[in-house]
């Protein structure tokens, strides 16, 4: 009897296992077959992530078409998703199922909301992607002739989003989802340099003028002919058609005010971006006011700054003196600015061992940003290929460099570089442990906020050594701020443009300019500067926890792998993780 009791017992345990691998297989097939299915809708995704399938097309995100299959890929794959047991799952599959539904549901939720009734602005429209693509130095490959038929053949995509995208322009003039003169005056010295005939200097001309060694004078012929005709026939003649119907018509429909909440339905939406960017359920109140307490206690730090380098003279008066300070501006050259920063990394790296055990393999470059889009971009990081073949890059403007002022160079290149987005960004891409799908997601408070997180390991990284050098870091962070106050005096407390200038030059030590560059940042893409701050605090308040719970057993190396291992992923999910890790560390 015992004998049969044994062998039913081996029977249901191995009809069980095999159940459990099943439902694994099951698993991992429909998160696979969502990444699959989201690179071939988004096919652009998939140039920037290294894979080429795609290379040749573009489809029309604008289009109704396009929405439809939009709409329905996310609901199928909420619905698939949440036929799984959350029991039958490991810990880290669980987290992709919690992670996958947020994804369908906020994206789906997004599609409410008419924002792609203004489908082009200064900072973030897709013609600003699709001109770092056609300089030959982006994602897109230029390398054999197919590389280069590729291209012309995308372009024929673009040329039609463009022409849908002042469809739905004029749809929002009917609806009133436009956006303020102030951000047209920016968009169009960028359209207007497209309409240049002169091949020399026509950005989208650019591979054909860094043909590779290896082709032949045939090839060469032949793609120069193709090239020529494809900007001086259908490029020129498609910016100059935007840019006059931008500069006109549009123009004459455009807003005079600065926030979403002036838009109907524009409440609804600015609620959404603020859950969408800072994965919380904060609200647009809650925010300005931890942002201004935030602006008063970085403030106090500062005055101590000011006092140590024995300036006289309010808060106000010591951000010109260090905006203006001769010995902070040293530079002659651009190539001098991109060195300094590969002098900061040289500096840092020997340090970098004693808080990090997981570094990425992913290579890194310092570059200028492209001339075209200089004038009106911030400092930004492009993440390498998945293969890691194609490296991370960090893009610096300086469309003065006479003006370039150094101070906050240090922070610039933590946030931007190492450790921040190139070490998050790649350990991402190259964790095998990660599902594909989740190897390129961005959470902008979770990827933002561990940027800004590692600006303040500046001091454990041999850094900071110079006070203005610190006091930078106090400005990037007094930066982030401020942006709690200001989006949401834009976006919900009905605050204008010149508002929202004032306040910064009042609190900060950045040029007029750049405060004017960044406020007109917010007006275009609401509650995305926001994720910034709101993600440092959290990654700071774990941090803390983990320090006070552990005590002698916190090890800063544990604790930056468990941040970083799982990538990008909402912040409640990150809390939870930590948690985790903080109760069985402690067992």
């Amino acid at each position: 009897m015992k004998k049969i009791v044994l062998a039913l017992s081996l029977l249901i345990f191995s009809c069980s296992t095999q159940d459990s691998k099943k439902e694994k297989i099951a698993f991992e097939q429909v998160l696979e077959a969502y990444y699959q299915e989201s690179l071939s809708l988004y096919k652009i995704n998939a140039t920037y992530q290294g894979d080429t399938r795609y290379n040749d097309t573009l489809p029309n995100t604008l289009s109704l078409e396009f929405k439809e299959k939009e709409k329905a890929f996310y609901r199928s794959y909420l619905n698939k998703i949440k036929t799984f047991d959350d029991s039958s799952l490991s810990e880290d599959a669980l987290l992709s199922k919690k992670v996958l539904i947020w994804e369908c549901e906020m994206s789906l939720k997004g599609m409410e909301f008419p924002k792609d009734k203004m489908p082009i602005d200064q900072m973030w429209g897709f013609q600003l992607s699709m001109g770092q693509l056609a300089s030959g130095q982006g994602a897109q490959p230029f390398k054999t002739v197919q590389d280069y038929e590729n291209w012309q053949v995308r372009i024929q995509g673009y040329l039609a989003w463009l022409d849908n995208a002042q469809e739905s322009m004029r749809e929002g003039m009917a609806i009133g989802w436009v956006l303020p003169q102030s951000l047209i005056k920016k968009v169009l010295p960028q359209l207007a340099e497209m309409t240049t005939r002169d091949l020399d200097q026509h950005l989208f001309y650019s591979p054909a003028r860094d043909f590779p060694a290896t082709f032949s004078e045939e090839e060469k012929a032949h793609l120069t002919e193709v090239y020529t005709n494809m900007v001086l026939n259908q490029i020129v003649p498609a910016y100059q058609e935007l840019h006059d119907f931008m500069a006109t018509e549009y123009f004459e429909a455009a807003r005079t005010t600065s926030g979403f909440n002036t838009l109907e339905g524009g409440d609804a939406y600015y609620a959404y971006s603020i859950k969408k960017y800072t994965t919380t359920t904060l609200s647009a109140e809650e925010i300005h006011q931890l942002g201004l307490n935030e602006v008063a206690r970085i403030g106090q730090e500062m005055e101590a700054v000011k006092k140590q380098v024995g300036f006289e003279g309010d808060l106000k008066s010591f951000f010109d003196h260090v905006r203006n300070k001769k010995e902070l501006i040293p530079f002659s050259d651009p190539q001098e600015v991109i060195d300094n920063f590969y002098a900061i990394q040289k500096k840092m790296l020997p340090q970098v061992n004693k808080l990090f055990d997981l570094q990425p393999k992913t290579a890194f470059e310092v570059r200028r940003t492209e001339a075209f889009r200089e004038a009106s971009a911030s400092a930004e990081y492009n993440q390498g290929s998945l293969d890691a073949t194609r490296p991370g890059i960090f893009y610096v403007p300086i469309p003065d460099v006479n003006k370039y002022n150094l101070f906050s160079d240090e922070d610039l290149f933590l946030h931007e570089a190492i450790p921040g987005h190139h070490f998050q960004i790649s350990l991402q891409q190259e964790n095998p442990a990660i599902p594909s799908f989740r190897k390129d997601l961005w959470y902008s408070a979770y990827g933002e906020g561990w940027a800004l997180y590692t600006e303040s390991l500046g001091e454990e990284l041999g850094l900071y050594q110079d006070p203005y050098q610190y006091f930078g870091m106090l400005g990037a962070e007094m930066h982030r701020a401020i942006r709690l106050v200001v989006d949401t005096g834009l976006h919900a407390k009905g605050w204008t443009r010149e508002q929202a200038i004032q306040y910064s030059l009042d609190n900060e030590a950045e040029s007029e300019a750049s405060i004017t560059s960044e406020i007109e940042r917010y007006m275009a893409n609401p509650g995305q500067a926001l994720s910034y701050k709101i993600g440092q605090l959290k990654i700071r308040e774990l941090r803390q926890r983990a320090e006070t719970e552990l005590g002698s057993a916190f090890d800063i190396k544990v604790f930056h792998r468990k941040v970083l291992e799982s990538g990008c992923v909402p912040l409640h999910l990150l809390e939870e993780k930590i948690n985790r890790w903080i109760k069985t560390t402690k067992i």
